[in-house]
């Protein structure tokens, strides 16, 4: 049996059919790649099927079936132990990978030896481009927040060429499996949110870099539930970014962070007052939840809540 040179690693929440849909997407991009690869998917104690499912589907070699929800930080680190290639591509259960992706992104690590992680362009269902790579976050990111600047100084998935940027997000993410080793795989204090930050900061402070490659691309339905706890997703994302801030920087840099992100969401919710289809209710609490991180429950505590019922 030829080696495995790539291993697929998806960790999937209850969302059966986005997940069968990525996997029929990878069935086709695994019959054109000139190597051996692997498909891994770790289902988070799901309720919906989704682990029978997976393993009933043809593309799929391997499923790890959690008995406790957990992490992503956590799932992806165990899926990048697991994995027997010398690449491993991170993907969310709703990322749907287009033809040619995979082979892109590898080219990209194997021309680049200094590179740890490679990211793919990002799409909506109907085709529009999601930023999915940034500068790391600092103060002047922050202020350019605040100044409505974010898209000009902060987003870095621009262009037609493949460039070196801070972070990548995960949702469609190929690493180095020797980088991530070398680093201890992503921090579990991450709960969701950051731990791709975080992962590529730490990668950075000992060499590597990370790559976004448009020629890669990947359609995003962010599990068709953007506003599915709405309060538990803003207060664990406040509490993240907070956390990567205290970690990489000085406690004087965390604290301008929270305010001047702060500002920009209340620019934002007095705005949403004159715009329809904007709540500004939502924003205020981006406001309360990015000033004040360690208050209220977040979705660690919703998984934790979930456990407890499935006992």
């Amino acid at each position: 049996m030829s080696k495995i040179e790539l291993s697929y690693c998806i960790v999937n929440t209850s969302q059966r059919e986005l997940m069968l849909r990525g996997l029929n997407a990878l069935a086709r991009e695994r019959a054109t790649l000139p190597f051996a690869s692997e498909v891994l998917l770790l289902d988070n104690n799901s309720s919906d099927g989704s682990a029978q499912a997976a393993r009933e589907h043809a593309a799929c070699d391997a499923v790890i079936a959690l008995e406790q929800r957990q992490g992503k930080a956590l799932n992806d680190s165990e899926l990048l132990r697991r994995a027997r290639g010398r690449y491993a591509l991170l993907l969310n259960e709703d990322s749907e990978l287009q033809p040619g992706a995979t082979l892109a992104l590898y080219e990209a690590l194997e021309r680049h030896p200094s590179a740890a992680c490679a990211g793919a362009k990002l799409l909506r269902p109907d085709g529009v481009e999601q930023p999915c790579a940034w500068r790391f976050p600092t103060p002047l990111g922050a202020l350019a927040s605040a100044l409505f600047l974010q898209r000009i100084y902060t987003v870095q998935s621009k262009g037609a060429c493949t460039r070196v940027v801070g972070w990548c997000q995960s949702s469609a993410l190929l690493v180095r499996c020797e980088a991530a080793a070398q680093v201890d795989y992503l921090d579990s204090d991450f709960f969701v949110y950051s731990d791709e930050v975080d992962f590529a900061r730490r990668l950075r402070d000992v060499g590597w870099r990370s790559l976004y490659v448009p020629g890669a691309s990947a359609i995003h339905h962010e599990q068709l539930s953007t506003g599915a706890a709405p309060e538990r997703r803003i207060v664990e994302l406040s509490r993240n970014r907070d956390l990567y801030m205290r970690k990489h920087h000085t406690p004087a840099a965390a604290r301008a962070v929270r305010w001047l992100i702060a500002l920009s969401y209340a620019e934002r919710a007095l705005a949403a007052l004159l715009l329809p289809g904007h709540s500004a209710k939502r924003y205020w609490r981006h406001v309360t939840a990015t000033l004040f991180p360690s208050r209220g429950e977040g979705l660690r505590e919703a998984a934790d809540a979930y456990n407890r019922s499935c006992q």
